[in-house]
């Protein structure tokens, strides 16, 4: 079982902490009472999501031996406004993949495991939620050297 204890700080604030004593800050715009200090909770759907299915995909690629220097999952979502509760009913999250050698094929298969298979966070969205997927790999300049992130 998971665990979560959310705790009010001041005005629109509140802290997150887990189990491990890992912690995470939400906050309101300021619009909204807050002091926009923190994630907006909504938006932590969207960091959740991006966090799980880049999880999967990494895996998918090393058990696939594809040479992923790293990976950027960059997630937007519309929210809808015409009623109560504001939950996001389109969501497109683009993936890319930076390598050297890495298969097109290899990456499409991973982000599939993942968004229909592995990804309990995308497990979770109902069918009034439309998420669509895209990606991108960019070539590194050679093999064997170890990179972390995204950059051009």
């Amino acid at each position: 079982m998971n665990v979560a204890t959310v705790r009010w700080t001041r005005k629109r604030q509140f802290v997150g902490t887990d189990e491990h004593g890992h912690s995470v800050v939400m906050d309101a715009r300021p619009e909204y009472k807050g002091e926009g200090s923190g994630i907006r909770p909504i938006e932590l759907v969207l960091h959740g999501l991006a966090g799980c299915t880049g999880m999967d995909v990494i895996s998918v690629l090393e058990k696939k031996r594809q040479d992923v220097r790293g990976l950027e999952v960059v997630v937007d979502g519309v929210q809808r406004e015409d009623d109560y509760p504001h939950y996001y009913e389109t969501i497109r999250v683009e993936y890319v993949v930076k390598g050297y050698g890495v298969k097109p094929e290899a990456v499409a298969r991973a982000i599939e495991l993942s968004e229909e298979k592995y990804c309990s966070v995308k497990g979770m969205f109902g069918p009034q939620v439309k998420v669509t997927s895209s990606f991108r790999v960019v070539e590194a300049d050679a093999p064997g050297a170890e990179v972390c992130g995204t950059e051009g």
